[in-house]
């Protein structure tokens, strides 16, 4: 199905925890616990990435618990809930499956929104898991009217920010200028963005 769409990525599976049976997407995730939504995602993402060329996208990472005020809700939550709870199933699927891409979510963790976590971002799935994927944002997380900043998104290490608007440009562009941003962070995302173009054009 992914060939005859042409599509590379697959932006699934869901992993989110479903908390409350009245969350609209819960039919895209697997369950309430984390064990077995990481052990069905990883089954899923050996399964799709055993063809060549397909790979998926684990998402939304992390703590995405309600659909209402996505961009919007913080997700206050000590660290051994994170661990244990919402990180669990993604570290699984990292671990033992290697998917090719991560999404990060619209919500705040503890104050700050996903995207611009590096410690979500980077310190957790690339140095403690082994992740070597990509990570993305979500559709319009950096939307002006209180999303996630784009500059954060990429000096946390989102490689991709979706689906790219010119307001994110600038952003970026700015911040460079500015000190904020260094061109090492932006030319490490881009070549991880080259690397899975080429391991998907063989």
């Amino acid at each position: 199905e992914m060939a005859e769409f042409r599509v590379d990525l697959w932006l699934a599976p869901g992993m989110n925890i479903q908390r409350n049976p009245l969350c609209g997407r819960n039919f895209e995730s697997y369950s309430e616990d984390p064990m077995l939504s990481g052990i069905t995602a990883a089954a899923v993402t050996r399964g799709v990435q055993s063809r060549p060329g397909c790979g998926v996208t684990i998402k939304h990472f992390a703590c995405n618990n309600q659909e209402d005020n996505r961009m919007g809700v913080d997700c206050r939550v000590s660290p051994r809930a994170l661990r244990e709870i919402y990180l669990l199933g993604f570290e699984i699927a990292v671990r033992n499956a290697a998917p090719k891409a991560i999404m990060t979510s619209y919500n705040k963790v503890n104050g700050v929104h996903a995207p611009n976590r590096r410690d979500l971002c980077t310190t957790v799935p690339r140095e403690e898991w082994g992740f070597d994927g990509i990570i993305m944002t979500d559709w319009a997380t950096t939307t002006p009217d209180g999303g996630s900043s784009p500059w954060m998104c990429t000096e946390a290490g989102n490689d991709l920010i979706m689906p790219g608007l010119n307001c994110d440009v600038k952003d970026i562009r700015r911040a460079v200028k500015e000190g904020q941003l260094s061109e090492e962070a932006i030319r490490t995302c881009a070549g991880r963005m080259i690397d899975l173009i080429a391991e998907f054009s063989k």
